[in-house]
């Protein structure tokens, strides 16, 4: 069985709630519910935090156990060189995901301190991303 770990970051605990046109109507626990349902072969964990550190050390934990990351760092994309460096540190690969798609918004989301250090980036397919990345990496 595989396991896949997926990290989410700030603000994205209100999934459901928050900024709907941008990212939609559904909470993550009724999504990862249904992930997990389409793909029972693959032991999924789930870690959220709006902490950098919890971030940090969650990569830290996992990221020599398990086959892979699929990590939504939100606005930590843009600014955390210490979440880039725990990539670059731990051995699992580490898909990037974004719901919206970032290069169609403000011009400081364009860039990330994360994707040099991760096996891709996908961006602006809503939470069907999370699928795209578990295929990713159950196909690498």
């Amino acid at each position: 069985m595989s396991r896949i770990t997926i990290i989410n970051g700030p603000n994205l605990n209100l999934l459901g709630i928050r900024e709907k046109s941008i990212y939609g109507d559904q909470d993550f626990t009724t999504f990862l519910a249904a992930l997990r349902d389409a793909y029972p072969a693959v032991a999924l964990s789930y870690f959220q935090s709006n902490h950098e550190g919890a971030i940090i050390d969650k990569i830290h934990e996992v990221g020599f156990a398990t086959e892979g990351i699929i990590l939504n760092a939100g606005a930590y994309t843009h600014t955390s060189l210490a979440i880039a460096d725990a990539i670059a540190a731990v051995t699992a690969p580490v898909v990037e995901v974004h719901i919206s798609n970032v290069y169609a918004r403000e011009s400081y989301r364009h860039h990330s301190y994360l994707a040099k250090n991760c096996k891709g980036v996908i961006c602006g397919f809503g939470l069907d991303g999370y699928r795209l990345a578990l295929e990713s990496l159950l196909t690498r």
